[in-house]
């Protein structure tokens, strides 16, 4: 039977908690769009003009994954989102693990919390050598509310 336990609860609200906060910062700072956050995103060859929009862009993202019925939604879109932030660093040159890779970081980190809190998740994607019994996905479809007791 597939569970999440209270100890994969925790860390993966701690895996996701961490991200999410990031992403917070990050679109807060584009809304209220201080001129450090215009200058670093003329910097990466982008208009001041599209500050405002990636900053609701982000928030909805982050908004989509908090919430419980939502949250695979957000992943994918926060997914995409980041994807965009890693080609903006390949393309302006920037240090591969500090700056290339660190959106990279922050989705692995949105994913693995995902798939600790989510059982729904780890029907979909096994992590183990041998698949799980046919019942379990039918229990998983069956009881979508499992994973966020």
């Amino acid at each position: 039977m597939h569970t999440v336990t209270k100890r994969q609860q925790w860390v993966g609200r701690i895996l996701s908690g961490i991200p999410v906060l990031f992403l917070l910062l990050d679109g807060v700072g584009k809304l209220v769009a201080p001129p450090q956050v215009l200058e670093a995103t003329q910097q990466l060859g982008y208009p001041a003009s599209t500050v405002l929009p990636l900053g609701v862009l982000v928030l909805a993202g982050v908004l989509l994954y908090v919430l419980p019925r939502t949250s695979v939604l957000g992943a994918i879109w926060l997914t995409g989102f980041l994807g965009g932030a890693v080609a903006t660093h390949l393309r302006v040159g920037n240090p591969l693990f500090t700056h290339l890779l660190f959106p990279a970081y922050l989705g692995a980190m949105l994913w693995a919390g995902l798939v600790l809190r989510d059982v729904r998740l780890r029907v979909l994607l096994p992590f183990t050598s041998r698949p799980p019994a046919p019942e379990a996905h039918a229990r998983a479809a069956a009881e979508p509310r499992l994973a966020h007791r």
